[in-house]
């Protein structure tokens, strides 16, 4: 008895394994590519602005610390997530974002919203020491990060960003360095935290 077109498909692993990657690929494409002519996707929400140095500074020693492994920056579009963080999250807010911080991974709260939530020095005590301000915290301590910002290139990272899209000026660039100037990493990122989800709060 002669095989059908998908038994022939099912017996021949290759040809399953190519067809298999032609309709996932054709899939991809065709949910994806359109997001890249959207504007609401392409475009930033009012009031979003690239990260000036300190703030950039900031988000290197967030990404470099693993901050992304337990708190995530992504608040979805469901009543039980936007009561308890904020708006939801817009892909306009992350723009400038290289990489962007979406993810589901929460052992800690989602920060989306977190800016101007808490005090500096709420996030300093915090960071430093979390169970003085949370008793509950499985956070480690980063008391490290008291320590002057140091041996950074900020300037050769913006020119970086700026091959990426980021609207940085030769300005913004050749003055970054000043604005480190007597700066800790607890500083940088502390402003970091404090932008965090602030521009959408200004269109709402």
């Amino acid at each position: 008895m002669a095989q059908s077109g998908h038994e022939f498909i099912e017996r021949n692993v290759a040809w399953l394994i190519v067809l298999c990657i032609l309709v996932v690929s054709v899939g991809g494409l065709v949910e994806i590519v359109p997001l890249f002519f959207q504007k609401s996707t392409t475009q930033p929400v009012t009031g979003v602005k690239p990260y000036e140095p300190v703030r950039l500074v900031g988000r290197d020693i967030y990404l470099r610390e693993g901050c992304y492994n337990c708190h995530s920056q992504m608040i979805r579009p469901f009543r039980a997530e936007t009561e308890r963080y904020g708006h939801y999250s817009v892909a306009g807010e992350f723009v400038y974002d290289h990489p962007f911080q979406w993810g589901s991974k929460r052992t800690g709260p989602d920060l989306a919203r977190v800016g101007g939530r808490y005090s500096d020095d709420w996030h300093r005590i915090h960071l430093l020491n979390p169970r003085d301000v949370v008793p509950e915290s499985n956070m480690p301590a980063y008391r490290w990060l008291d320590r002057p910002v140091g041996g950074v290139d900020v300037r050769a990272r913006m020119r970086a960003l700026k091959l990426a899209g980021v609207p940085y000026s030769d300005q913004d660039i050749e003055a970054a360095p000043k604005a480190l100037e007597g700066v800790t990493e607890l500083d940088a990122l502390v402003a970091y935290l404090q932008g965090l989800g602030t521009a959408i709060k200004t269109v709402r």
